[in-house]
């Protein structure tokens, strides 16, 4: 998307397609200034009846040899920003996604394991909807932050605590051939 004019006076009277009820945040690689006022247009058009939904909060993606870039959760604060609003989050630690599989397939919870690494999404996502969790330290996670967290007597801290750990997820090969 560019933006429609040289002024910011373009930007702000540039036509909104009229059947739009909803602004989706989710990981866009494109992302730029002119979708982010194009957001706030619609947002401020649709006032409250135009839904803000954010795919997820990640703030970093963890790349190979300790790399990282910016995650989604970094697009969706600069729309919440803009539009001074809170966007509803359909992913990770928010159960909508995971109360959807489960509407949808019947899965049991009490037989589901979370695999994740990250604490504050997966591991959370996990512990909330009563699954067993299992962190892998090869994201953005480290044992330190993990016992950190066990010795809190903060509830919300606990929350983040796994139930089992591996050092990768390779480590889950010999198990799953037997």
């Amino acid at each position: 998307a560019a933006l429609p004019g040289p002024t910011p006076a373009d930007w702000a009277q540039a036509p909104l397609d009229p059947a739009v009820r909803a602004v989706l945040v989710g990981f866009d690689e494109h992302f730029s200034y002119a979708k982010l006022c194009q957001a706030l247009r619609y947002l401020l058009r649709g006032g409250s009846d135009c839904l803000l939904v954010g795919t997820n909060r990640d703030h970093r993606l963890p790349l190979e040899g300790g790399a990282a870039i910016p995650g989604t959760g970094c697009l969706v604060k600069a729309v919440e920003t803009a539009a001074q609003r809170e966007a509803f989050i359909v992913g990770k630690p928010n159960r909508y996604m995971f109360d959807c599989v489960v509407s949808e397939f019947g899965i049991d919870p009490a037989r589901t394991i979370m695999v994740g690494d990250r604490l504050d999404t997966d591991i959370l996502m996990g512990n909330t909807c009563g699954l067993t969790t299992l962190l892998t330290l090869t994201g953005v996670t480290t044992l330190d932050e993990v016992k950190g967290h066990q010795e809190s007597d903060c509830p919300a801290r606990q929350s983040l605590v796994p139930h089992f750990y591996v050092d990768s997820i390779a480590d889950l090969l010999p198990a799953l051939g037997d």
